[in-house]
This record gives C-alpha cells, sequence and structure tokens, in this order.
C-alpha cells in the first residue's frame, strides 16, 4: 500500500513523523512525504522514502495562490494515487481533505496538534479568521472514511461542543511520541553548579518567551546565578513570531544563552536540570516536554490544554504556573533553585510518566490502529500475518 504524509514543513514530517513512515516501509508499504521546500527534506532519501516538494505558503491568504495550491496538491494525489492520505497541522487537514476528495483518495486521516494560530491568538486577524476556519473544518474533516486524531481530551471537547466533527471519527493519541531510547535521564552532578533552565520552542510569543525573558530579568536583579537556555529558532510563517533582532539582543543583554536549531535535543536536555514552557498557546502535547520529562527534567509549564497532560499534578509531576505572568514563573524557579531535592524528584516523576505514557512506539501502534479502523485489507492481512 501506499501513504502520503502532507504537512506545511518538511521539517515537521522530519522530526516527529518519520518513526511512523519508517514503521510502515518495515511493514513493505511506500512512504511518500509531501511538503513545502525547506532544508530537511532530502534527508527522506536517507531512509528509503521520497519527497514531493509542493509550492505553498502557510501564512498566505491570498484566493488565487491558495487556490493553485490546491489545484497543485489535487494534480500530486491523483498522480500518487496513495491508499491512504495523513493531513498534519489545521491548513494541510483542510486542504488535504479537499483534494482528497477530488483526486478519489479512499481514506484520509487529519491530525490536528493543537488549535494553533487561529484558534490561540486574540489578535483580529486571528478573530476574523476563526469563523471561516471553523467552518471549512466542518465541512472537510468529517466524512465516513476519514478520522481525526488529537492529542488531548480538551481539543477532542472542543471540536465536539463546536460540531466540527462527529465525535465517532475523534480518536484522541496523547503527543506524537518520544524515543525513550534516545531520550535518557540526566546524570545527576555531584559538584554545585548554577541551575540550568531550557526553553525549547518555536520562538512565539504565545510559547511564553516573552515571560521567560523576564522572569530571567527578575531573577537575575535578584543576583540569582542561573543559566537561561533557549532552543529554537523565530518562525517567519508564523504572525506572532520573535524577530531574530529581538532574540539577539536579549543574548546582548546577558539574559539567556540562545542556541538557535539544535540537532542533537537529548544531549542538551540531559546538560539541564529543568525546562520551562509558560505556554498559553493552544497546544496539542508539546515535544520539547515530553522529551525532557523522558530525560528526567523538572517541568515547570501552565494548566492550560496539551500542557497539562504533561503536568497533571502541581508539585508531583511538575509544577503550574500561571499564564501570560512572568512573576509566577520566577518564583516557581526560584523553588527549584532553592530545593534541588525537588528538582531530582520532580524529575524522576516525569521520566515515569514518560515511559508510561508518551513512548514513540505505542504511539506509532495507536496511529497505525486508526489506519486499519479505514483500510479493511490492510487489517485483514495484519491479522493473517499475526495467525501466521
Amino acid at each position: 500500500m501506499k501513504f502520503v504524509f502532507y504537512a506545511n514543513t518538511d521539517w515537521y514530517l522530519y522530526n516527529f513523523r518519520l518513526s511512523t513512515a519508517l514503521q510502515l516501509k518495515a511493514e513493505g508499504h511506500e512512504v511518500v512525504m509531501l511538503s513545502p521546500p525547506g532544508e530537511f527534506g532530502e534527508r527522506f532519501a536517507d531512509h528509503g522514502m521520497r519527497w514531493v516538494v509542493l509550492a505553498m505558503d502557510r501564512a498566505s491568504l491570498n484566493p488565487v495562490r491558495e487556490v493553485a495550491v490546491l489545484r497543485d496538491l489535487t494534480r500530486v494525489l491523483r498522480d500518487e494515487r496513495p491508499d491512504l492520505l495523513h493531513n498534519f497541522t489545521v491548513k494541510c487537514a483542510i486542504y488535504g481533505a479537499l483534494a482528497a476528495r477530488a483526486a478519489g483518495v479512499p481514506a484520509v486521516v487529519n491530525a490536528v496538534a493543537g488549535m494553533g494560530y487561529v484558534f490561540a491568538s486574540d489578535r483580529m486577524l486571528a478573530r476574523t479568521l476563526r469563523p471561516m476556519v471553523k467552518l471549512l473544518m466542518r465541512g472537510t474533516l468529517g466524512s465516513k472514511q476519514s478520522r481525526l486524531i488529537l492529542q488531548n481530551p480538551d481539543d477532542a471537547d472542543a471540536f465536539v461542543r463546536a460540531r466540527l466533527v462527529p465525535e465517532q471519527h475523534i480518536r484522541v493519541i496523547r503527543s506524537s511520541g518520544v524515543n525513550l531510547e534516545r531520550f535518557l535521564p540526566v546524570v545527576p552532578v555531584a559538584e554545585p553548579r548554577p541551575l540550568r533552565v531550557l526553553l525549547a520552542a518555536r520562538l512565539l510569543w504565545e510559547k511564553g518567551i516573552g515571560e521567560y525573558i523576564e522572569a530571567a530579568r527578575m531573577l537575575r536583579a535578584q543576583g540569582r546565578n542561573i543559566d537561561f537556555v533557549v532552543a529554537g529558532s523565530p518562525d517567519p510563517g508564523n504572525p506572532r513570531s520573535v524577530s531574530r533582532e529581538q532574540v539577539e539582543s536579549w543574548v546582548a543583554e546577558g539574559l539567556v544563552d540562545w542556541r538557535g536549531h539544535v540537532e542533537d535535543m537529548p544531549a542538551l536536555m540531559r546538560s539541564m536540570d529543568v525546562i520551562a514552557l509558560p505556554s498559553y498557546y493552544r497546544e496539542g502535547v508539546p515535544k520539547s516536554l515530553i522529551e525532557a520529562a523522558a530525560c528526567g527534567l523538572a517541568v515547570v509549564t501552565t494548566n492550560l490544554p496539551g500542557c497539562r497532560e504533561v503536568v497533571s499534578e502541581h508539585g508531583v509531576d511538575g509544577l503550574h504556573v500561571e499564564p501570560r505572568c512572568a512573576r509566577s514563573l520566577a518564583e516557581h524557579i526560584a523553588q527549584l533553585d532553592d530545593d534541588r531535592a525537588l528538582v531530582r524528584r520532580l524529575g524522576d516523576c516525569a521520566r515515569r510518566k514518560a515511559m508510561e505514557h508518551f513512548d514513540e512506539q505505542m504511539v506509532i501502534r495507536r496511529t497505525i490502529e486508526v489506519y486499519d479502523e479505514l483500510l479493511p485489507h490492510r487489517r485483514a492481512s495484519r491479522r493473517r500475518a499475526r495467525a501466521a
């Protein structure tokens, strides 16, 4: 069988969905990666997969340009003739569902990891787009031969209450999973050292980067010796991205150590003590939080959809901070700076939770089970193989 994975960046497909694609390939299926151009796409060839480039501007609102994207996407699907199309992110889910219908693709899975800018932001543009996006979702994502995968029950409830997708077509799979063989627990350091705090995310204001910087400024003014590290890059395709110049000014001020895009995240995380993500973005389940949990870092985040999947009980598997409140974040980081035993206890609990709930192999298995719901011939062949 042939599967097409479609996302708005090659970076997303490579970093979040390559493992699922490799599992399908190991079972003898063909997987084609489809995205706009980028620097990660050529890596798919190293894994024996084709990468098809589709011109697409994820921030575009130009009707002529968007019609052209839909036309080109439909052409690609007619040429490829996949048995199943798996779309990622809201825009790709809507466009992919429309194009799949026109191209006669028999099965479609849509994965929406968080509600994104349109639903997370209170800015005028987001509020203007929201009714139109809801209308498009209602008209495209609920067909009988499709399933919608969401990463947390809050989003599932929101979709059902808004009547965007029938409840029976929704599946909740918590996160895109973490490789527990790569993200290993930190090795405790015997000698005293400054507390090391990491924020790893796309540099969007709604991820809490402003509050993180302000907390660093407050704690520095108190005379605390804490290392604040940022891993991630600005996202020019998102209207709420922090600019490179802004980040560089924080570095010049001596507030943070900015690493940019980091290839070896396990190594970086094992050198840290705490991960902080004071996000008020409408998250799915943040990848950086489950990776940090797998490494046994103490997790500091908000008690909001997606983030609360990782820290469900304040003081047990992490700490909750108030959204949009730098002072709350600073106070909790200071608490960890003063109590290294608490850092260790929270990290140990986070690791156990990652092993129980966020294992990548479990996520892949549940994703493939969704495929099997829509592909009865594949389901029957898997049963015969298990019987044999």
